[in-house]
């Protein structure tokens, strides 16, 4: 017994060695790209992108928020560089992930990540945005048109989990996101397990399709392993049933104009039971169903998905 646990003991160790080098390298190779903006004395990360004068298109800015797992740079490489041929477009790390900090167990909930996104616009300087969000950054979208409909010229939801009917997804991260247990693997094996195993966990997100090429570097998905990104991400998702149970009761009262989209292969975020169901919902809905796609819809299908942003945007002029 003794001799176990002193492997164990040793194992971690080194895990958290291999932690404190790992972070600093991550760091190094995806520093922040954009600036921060100080809210409720968090700073949070935001990167803001503009056409030139002459093409730029007098619609309200887009704000882009991204998934579970993530960081703005998703967002960037999917939609960012697109969508800001023609418009304002900020991009943002949503509190806890990427370079936004948190603080407390409330930063779970999407009201909390949605009152700090409604201080960073405040910052900004931006009244109204159309706001477009993906998977666990849909979830966001819609608390942050719930709170703050005159603030949402429109709404875009792509594959998101919007109903408390996830408990595949969110059994794992409930493991993680235990106080002793998993503050304890963050800081040790995570990081160093998650090298051997992130590009697989992405690949699965991604069927049927495959990830697109040097996706994991361009989207700097790295900066997941690091102890305290780890398990904020870990305590979004195990938190996200019992967030959206509130948060669901309330869907029929939006009125602002609002386009949901899913991929009728989506394996994470089924849409009968999220994307359907809310369109069925809301009378201001546009469902629109990709076939053949699956989760990671604004990547490997992003010219359908701008172009649906797009129409919404030319609504709002």
């Amino acid at each position: 017994m003794h001799h176990t646990l002193t492997i164990v003991a040793a194992i971690l160790a080194v895990g958290a060695v291999v932690t404190l080098i790992g972070t600093r390298l991550i760091e190094r190779a995806h520093p922040p790209r954009g600036r921060f903006v100080d809210t409720d004395g968090l700073p949070q990360h935001v990167v803001e992108l503009s056409a030139t004068a002459e093409l730029q298109s007098d619609a309200p800015p887009i704000v882009l928020i991204h998934g579970a797992g993530c960081n703005l740079e998703d967002m960037r490489f999917a939609l960012g560089e697109r969508l800001a041929a023609r418009h304002r477009v900020i991009l943002i790390d949503r509190a806890g992930l990427g370079y936004s900090k948190r603080k407390t167990r409330r930063g779970s909930a999407p009201a909390y990540q949605a009152a700090l996104l409604r201080g960073v616009r405040d910052r900004l300087g931006v009244a109204r945005a159309i706001m477009v969000g993906h998977s666990w950054g849909g979830a966001l979208a819609a608390a942050f048109a719930l709170d703050y409909p005159g603030r949402v010229a429109g709404l875009v939801l792509l594959a998101p989990p919007l109903y408390p009917l996830l408990r595949r997804m969110t059994w794992l991260y409930a493991a993680f996101a235990t106080p002793v247990a998993g503050w304890l693997y963050a800081r040790t094996l995570a990081l160093p397990l998650g090298v051997l195993f992130i590009g697989l966990a992405l690949g699965s997100a991604f069927l049927p399709q495959l990830p697109p090429r040097a996706y994991l570097r361009r989207s700097a998905a790295f900066l997941l392993l690091r102890p305290a990104t780890f398990l904020a991400n870990t305590r979004d998702v195990a938190d996200l049933r019992t967030n959206l149970a509130t948060q669901a009761t309330r869907y029929a009262t939006l009125a602002m104009p609002t386009t949901v989209m899913a991929g009728d292969r989506d394996m994470v975020v089924p849409p009968r039971d999220h994307a359907k169901a809310f369109a069925a919902a809301v009378p201001a809905a546009k469902l629109v169903m990709l076939p053949g796609i699956g989760h990671m819809l604004h990547h490997v299908a992003a010219a359908r998905v701008v172009a649906e942003i797009e129409a919404l945007a030319a609504n709002n002029k």
